[in-house]
C-alpha cells in the first residue's frame, strides 16, 4: 500500500453512480428487508458498477474512475459470508487503485466497511478497462470481458422511473427499481445471465472512515 496514513484512518469521499444486477426476479427484496429476507431464488449472485464522479482518499484524487464488482452470497445477505472480487479501473493510478481497493474491500472503514463484517473471502482486486455509459436511461457497464450488463428503470406512474424513497438501505436512500437488458459474467469460475433479472440504480455519497 503507498498510502500515507493507518488503513481506516484516511478520511474519503465518493459521489457518483451504482447500478447493479443480480439473480433476483423484479424486485430483489434485500433493498427493504435490509437484507433479513431470502433473495428470491434462496441465494444472490450479483455484479455492480460504480461511476465515481467526484471522489477523494486523502490526498488522492479519484474522480472519472470506474470500479466494477462480482458477488456470491449463498443466502441472506444480511447473515454474511460474501464472496467478492473487485475490478479496478485500468486508468487508475497505483495510488488511486490501492486507495479504491481498500475502500471496496472495507478496510478504509465509513459506509463500505459493512464489508468487512459480511464478506468472508474477497477474491482479491485487478485491473480491468472498464466504462460505464449513460445513453437516454439505459446504463451499461463493461468490465474487460468479464462482465458485460446494461440496466434500465422500471417505468412507474406518469411515465416516471420507479423509485423506492427512503429506504435505510447501504448504499443509498432512494433506489431506482430496475431490470437488465444484459447481465453477463464470466469471471472466478463463474458463468451467469441474468437477462431480464433485478437490478437497480442508486446515486451514491460515500465517505469514511465514519
Amino acid at each position: 500500500m503507498a498510502l500515507d496514513g493507518e488503513m481506516g484512518t484516511v478520511a474519503w469521499t465518493i459521489k457518483g453512480e451504482l447500478i447493479l444486477n443480480c439473480n433476483c426476479t423484479v424486485f430483489c427484496p434485500c433493498v427493504v428487508s435490509l437484507g433479513k429476507h431470502p433473495p428470491t431464488e434462496g441465494y444472490c449472485q450479483a455484479w455492480s458498477g460504480v461511476r465515481i464522479d467526484k471522489g477523494q482518499y486523502g490526498d488522492v484524487d479519484l474522480s472519472g474512475l470506474n470500479v466494477g464488482l462480482m458477488m456470491d452470497i449463498p443466502g441472506n445477505m444480511g447473515r454474511g459470508n460474501w464472496k467478492v472480487a473487485a475490478f479496478i479501473d485500468n486508468k487508475a493510478s497505483d495510488d488511486a487503485y490501492d486507495a479504491l481497493v481498500a475502500i471496496f474491500s472495507g478496510a478504509a472503514r465509513g459506509t463500505t466497511g459493512l464489508f468487512k463484517m459480511l464478506v468472508g473471502e474477497f477474491m482479491g482486486a485487478q485491473r480491468e478497462d472498464i466504462t460505464f455509459e449513460t445513453e437516454g436511461n439505459a446504463r451499461r457497464l463493461t468490465v474487460g470481458r468479464k462482465i458485460q450488463g446494461e440496466v434500465v428503470p422500471v417505468g412507474g406512474a406518469g411515465g416516471n422511473d420507479m423509485v423506492i424513497t427512503n429506504t435505510e438501505y447501504w448504499m443509498g436512500p432512494d433506489i431506482t427499481v430496475a431490470t437488465a437488458t444484459k447481465g453477463k459474467v464470466r469471471s472466478h469460475g463463474r458463468v451467469w445471465d441474468f437477462d431480464g433479472r433485478s437490478a437497480e440504480i442508486c446515486q451514491i455519497d460515500w465517505h469514511g472512515p465514519k
